[in-house]
């Protein structure tokens, strides 16, 4: 479509509705209809389309340009040229609804549109926003005391004008940024100093109208400092947003050397701060600015507006709260008398550093944070960019706080700006350069979230809109003017929500740190020895007070490094330990692992700088006697808790790649698996620390604890296989395989879960049937053997892979090793429709690929049959019943049997598998030995529904949760849900729920595995 070939609107309709929408309109029928006006004849259409792509909003830009030529013609002159010189009109309007509407009132700033792409970078310098915004009143700019000479409602529409013009430019460089996450605290720094000049503007018209009341001479004795708080004090202002302010007053004398009387300069100071106020927010022919809120001064809107100096001093002195410090940690002042303003800042200074040392301080600000998220309403706490979970309150207030906390001692992270406030945090090493990288990262991005959002109309919100079509221009808006890949409405959302998890889970980190209030009043005398100090552990729940002082003292005691840092560290930590469900036990445990690390450099410093791994530590020791029992033998393992990439499972080549190695260096067979073992052990630990720490899910956790049993076992049988070669001077006749069954099938295996297998062989060729029997039995025999040797010495924290071999054909009675022709033959002619099912789990596990490319050829035929009948439904059903009846351990509460009971692992695992016996032939996607996966397939099949999967899927990773989580607590295998309320407690925190929710847990478990059991009855038996 080219040139101005008729009219606009005959264009117009030519258009299709594919081209429309891939420019981004959204009302595809109002788009043609504003396309068609009149005024658009002598524009070229591609052009202008061209231009529209640029637009955050192609609706909202397209109006706008067809208003403007109304009056302005010649803008149509710079849609038809030269491409660069329109694009900053589209991205301006489209971005901003608002702005646009001011160049409709106030046409003679249109020449804001002429600023072509490569000028956009840079910003206006605070002395010059300043001079502009005074000259747009009259008033000089190098007078000490500015006073406008153009006042009333014509000096206030001029003020409002030239600061909307300056806004404009402003958002003309920010709508235009190549990477508009990495400008946006220049736009923040922009917006402050504007609105600083604003106030300065407003101020010199207060001036001019206080001189029509007063004595202009006394007027001008009377000096006021405008102290800049919050956004505005920290120069990281929004577009639209209340500018917070402190007034500061303060007398001079005259020439003659009289002062007017206080009564006097108050009263006139006082309504200089209302005129100025006026200035910016009452009601005219050019619309209010903003709203200048003054509610953070002493006593609130209780107190005086304005405060001499030291009455200012006298009241924080003697009565302001710890908000109030936490308030003027971003004061500046921003407008009027500057050494007024600077005595101001210095006098309260003292105040903010020394505030962390009040008592409760840190408890006093971690309430507010949540007293703010508590008052927001129910309706839009997840809307909440500003203020809810995951917000920017979270990561301001976690800098505010490790500021006021750090700076007493430091003076370096005396700063006001949040982004300028993390990079000086992470310098000094209070807070990691990861986490103050990924903090400013995601504060930069959701503060361009909120501007672009509050630019579109220049209305104060920090609202997400529900709204779809809106939602898609702020996605296009905080694109920048990169090459446009039109990001989509849900593309924002989601990524919206991974930065507040993200954001929530650091602040939360951080923010909450108990070390905190520990480092900000931490007493004289921490060494926790005094009798007194037996009150404190019983009031923290600490039994046996006389035992646990007895483990302080050995730790804390002498003149070491160690017992230096520990006196330090150990309020904290005692408090940690107490937080988790036997803090008896885990103070033993922490004087353990200390004992044994305790002089270790990278201990002492994972203690006292890494909180996270401190914590973690804590909460584990006094938890879980499985994982404390596993870092008695590893204590180094501890630096894992520091770093979560430490905690990554590793996947089954680099753990058969390191045993291997490990196998190379020790000839000796027992020597060797003695070293594969201790692997086993360092990597369950990993696991169990990474599914403590909520570093891992239950999927990850089961899966990783079966490679590390699958890579054990084939070093093992690679072992025993070397041993006969090196025992009889010849290869071994037979080529053996190991077939995972069961759990470890599935890769489903829990914390010390047995391996159920199957073995296979092949003659090696040349060799005898028999012989090579015999060679499969005698280094599978071996293979076992090398995995339950006894260590020398014992190691009580170990847990001995048991080999099970009882699902093999026949079971117990049956060869432990046939041959693949043995196995097809007895599938074909004996087998059980519940071995056929015990077979969808069968997994290559270790020993030979062309064993075991052999063997499931053969067995593929009865796990996934051409034909399932109705007898073998019914023997399925019948077997289901009788596992139910007969293996349900004796006096076990069904409702609470995690395994076999209502809803628990056996119902969904048995309803996996019968679908896949059904349908596995037919539907090659079923055929994975992971139910869950399977569960997934069938769901893809419309085999089962996906809120019934869901249920499923719940029910299963829950009881697989308790399963573990039992075995993490007290170090023994169960499968019921605890009984004991301190083990259900330990379970319930492992999982995943809140201190406190033991009951929860078990409620929970009782609802979802009933609703489980309804879906499995109905899809299993037909009910």
């Amino acid at each position: 479509m080219s040139g101005t070939a008729g009219s606009a609107k005959e264009r117009a309709e030519k258009i299709s509705a594919k081209e429309l929408i891939a420019i981004g309109f959204a009302d595809v029928t109002n788009a043609r209809r504003w396309l068609g006006f009149r005024e658009l004849d002598a524009v070229e259409l591609p052009a202008l389309l061209e231009g529209l792509s640029h637009a955050a909003s192609p609706d909202v830009a397209l109006q706008l340009v067809v208003r403007l030529m109304e009056q302005h013609p010649e803008i149509g002159r710079r849609v038809n040229g030269d491409p660069a010189d329109s694009e900053t009109m589209f991205r301006l309007l489209g971005a901003s609804e608002a702005l646009g509407e001011f160049l409709l009132r106030a046409p003679e700033n249109l020449d804001l549109l002429d600023v072509r792409p490569q000028d956009r970078p840079g910003t206006d310098q605070p002395a010059a926003l300043r001079a502009a915004l005074l000259e747009s009143v009259g008033a000089d700019p190098q007078a000490e005391t500015p006073v406008a000479t153009v006042t009333g409602p014509e000096g206030q529409k001029a003020l409002r004008v030239a600061y909307r013009r300056a806004l404009a430019r402003v958002a003309v460089r920010d709508v235009g940024a190549l990477d508009p996450v990495e400008y946006m605290p220049a736009v923040g720094r922009q917006l402050a100093d504007l609105a600083g000049a604003a106030l300065e503007a407003g101020l010199a018209l207060a001036r001019a109208q206080s001189n029509e009341r007063w004595d202009p001479a006394v007027v001008e004795q009377v000096r006021l400092a405008v102290i800049g708080m919050g956004k505005c004090g920290a120069r990281e202002l929004n577009y639209i947003s209340d500018v917070d302010v402190v007034y500061v007053m303060e007398t001079r004398a005259a020439e003659s050397g009289e002062v007017p009387d206080e009564n006097t300069a108050t009263e006139i100071a006082t309504e200089l701060a209302h005129l100025l106020a006026q200035a910016m927010m009452a009601t005219g022919p050019e619309p209010a600015l903003w709203e200048v809120d003054a509610n953070l001064r002493p006593e609130g809107k209780d107190g005086p507006l304005v405060r001499t100096l030291d009455s200012h001093v006298r009241y924080y002195k003697r009565w302001a709260k710890s908000w109030e410090f936490q308030a003027l940690l971003k004061a500046r002042c921003v407008a009027g008398d500057q050494e007024l303003g600077r005595r101001y800042e210095d006098a309260i200074a003292p105040f903010i550093w020394s505030s962390a040392e009040r008592e409760g301080f840190v408890e006093s600000v971690q309430a507010m944070r949540r007293r703010v998220t508590e008052n927001i309403p129910e309706a839009d706490r997840d809307r909440q960019i500003k203020l809810g979970p995951g917000g920017l309150r979270d990561v301001e207030f976690t800098v505010q706080l490790l500021q006021l906390v750090h700076g007493r001692n430091d003076e370096t992270v005396r700063t006001r700006a949040t982004t300028e406030s993390l990079a000086a945090l992470s310098s000094g090493g209070y807070i990691g350069r990861k986490d103050a990288e990924d903090f400013g990262q995601n504060y930069r991005w959701l503060r361009l979230l909120e501007h672009r959002i509050q630019l579109f109309r220049l209305r104060r919100t920090h609202l997400m809109p529900r709204d779809e079509r809106e939602l898609a221009v702020v996605a296009r808006s905080v694109d920048g003017a990169a090459p446009r890949t039109h990001p989509t409405a849900p593309r924002l959302v989601e990524e919206w929500t991974r930065v507040k998890r993200t954001v929530r889970s650091m602040h939360e980190r951080i923010f909450y740190r108990p070390m905190l209030a520990a480092l900000a009043n931490a007493p004289a005398d921490t060494t926790l020895t005094t009798d007194s100090a037996r009150d404190r552990l019983a009031a923290l729940g600490y039994q046996d007070t006389k035992a646990a002082m007895r483990h302080i003292e050995a730790l804390s005691r002498g003149v070491s490094r160690r017992a230096e840092i520990l006196r330090t560290l150990l309020p904290v930590l005692l408090d940690w330990l107490a937080e988790g469900v036997d803090p008896d036990a885990g103070l033993l445990n922490l004087r353990r692992v200390c004992d044994s690390l305790g002089t270790t450099p990278w201990f002492l410093r994972l203690l006292r700088d890494s909180n996270a791994a401190a914590e973690r530590l804590c909460h584990i020791l006094s938890s879980s006697r499985y994982v404390s029992d596993l870092l008695e033998t590893s204590p180094e393992s501890t630096a894992w808790l520091g770093d979560d990439s430490k905690l990554a499972t590793r996947s089954l080549d680099e753990l058969v790649t390191e045993m291997w190695a490990q196998l190379s260096r020790h000839r000796d067979a027992a020597e060797a698996m003695r070293a594969v073992r201790q692997i086993r052990r360092r990597e369950q630990l990993r696991i169990a620390l990474a599914d403590t720490s909520g570093v891992a899910d239950v999927e990850t956790t089961v899966a990783g604890l079966s490679d590390v049993d699958q890579a054990t076992v084939m070093a093992a049988l690679h072992l025993a296989r070397t041993e006969y070669e090196r025992e009889n001077e010849r290869s071994v006749p037979a080529e053996i395989l190991v077939v995972a069954m069961g759990r470890q099938g599935g890769r489903e295996i829990g914390f010390g879960s047995d391996a159920d297998v199957m073995y296979a062989y092949e003659p090696a060729e040349g060799a005898e049937p028999q012989e090579a029997q015999e060679a499969a039995e005698r280094v599978l025999a071996r293979m076992v053997k090398l995995l339950k040797q006894p260590c020398t010495p014992p190691i009580l924290a170990e847990r001995i892979l048991e080999i099970d071999n009882d699902l093999r054909p026949e079971g117990r009675s049956g060869a432990k090793v046939r041959s693949v022709a043995s196995y097809a033959e007895y599938y074909e002619r004996w087998s059980e429709t519940w071995e056929r099912q015990a077979l969808t789990r069968a997994r290559y596990m270790a020993g030979s690929e062309e064993v075991a490319q052999a063997f499931f050829r053969v067995v593929d035929r009865y796990r996934y049959p051409a034909e399932f009948t109705d007898r073998q439904l019914v023997d399925i059903r019948r077997m289901k019943a009788r596992v139910e009846s007969e293996r349900m351990p004796r006096g076990a509460d069904p409702t609470r049997q995690v395994k076999l009971g209502r809803g628990g692992l056996s119902d969904v695992e048995w309803l996996v598998q019968l679908l896949q016996l059904q349908h596995g032939h037919d539907a090659p996607e079923l055929r994975t030995t992971s139910t869950l996966p399977a569960l997934h397939a069938a769901v893809a099949a419309e085999l089962v529904g996906p809120e019934d999967a869901a249920v499923l899927e719940h029910a299963w990773k829950l009881a697989t949760d308790i399963r573990n989580g039992n075995v993490l607590r007290s170090g023994r295998s169960s499968d019921s849900v605890p009984s004991r309320r301190a083990d259900l407690e330990a379970v319930a925190r492992w999982i995943g729920y809140e201190p406190g929710s033991a009951t929860q847990l078990e409620e929970d478990y009782l609802r979802i595995t009933r609703q489980s059991r309804s879906v499995f009855e109905r899809l299993f038996y037909g009910r």
